[in-house]
């Protein structure tokens, strides 16, 4: 069975900004709102963080459901795991996702200064220093014959398509929120189209969901 490399529910701004500037511990996305950039996905019934009943159920439902689905290991980009810059100053703070983070599988942080691997509950964390495909043989293997998530941030997304190693991409543009600044993915989904099929999908809560795959 392949595995494959995606990209799932990947929120950007209308003009393509998955995150703004100024990111720090108190703001992960700097000076993008990440309740009103991800508000399709708070809204659903199966939102993990939702801590009341109720919620949509439908096309938004859907994919917010199948994000866990067959995945065996996350990529991420070091300002997705935290706001810290250069040498690790701080060993002793374990990121943002607190004492029960929600990937449940090994996790692979690429990060110019590596520090030692550590777990916090189902997930461990590695911190790795690699090119995207030797970081992606690595996952791979951990992920032990299920796929494997790239999770973001923008730039981690973008030098994994810029390596030809993703495989499947579901990015969702918010078209409520310009952000005008920030990690950009793309100024436009066509950029993508010279390597990938794609399908574009409206959904009725106002996001536009837009389905990549191979040629």
């Amino acid at each position: 069975m392949t595995q494959l490399l995606r990209v799932q529910n990947f929120t950007v701004s209308s003009d393509g900004f998955g995150a703004g500037e100024g990111q720090s511990l108190e703001r992960p996305f700097g000076h993008a709102d990440p309740m009103s950039l991800m508000s399709w996905a708070g809204t659903t019934a199966s939102w993990k963080m939702r801590t009341e009943p109720g919620g949509s159920r439908g096309l938004d439902d859907y994919f917010i459901r199948d994000y866990d689905h067959n995945v065996g290991a996350e990529i991420m980009g070091r300002n997705k795991f935290g706001p810290q810059r250069g040498p690790w100053e701080n060993e002793e703070w374990q990121g943002w996702w607190g004492d029960e983070p929600p990937f449940h599988t090994p996790v692979f942080v690429m990060t110019h200064h590596t520090r030692p691997s550590f777990t916090l509950s189902d997930t461990t964390f590695h911190f790795v220093d690699d090119d995207p495909a030797k970081v992606l043989e690595r996952a791979k293997e951990a992920a032990q014959g299920k796929d494997v998530r790239v999770g973001g941030g923008a730039t981690t997304i973008r030098a994994f398509l810029e390596a030809d190693l993703v495989d499947t991409l579901h990015v969702v543009v918010n078209p409520s929120i310009t952000l005008g600044s920030g990690a950009r993915l793309w100024e436009s989904p066509d950029e993508l189209t010279d390597r990938f099929h794609l399908d574009v999908v409206p959904s009725p809560s106002g996001v536009v969901h837009h389905l990549f795959w191979r040629k």
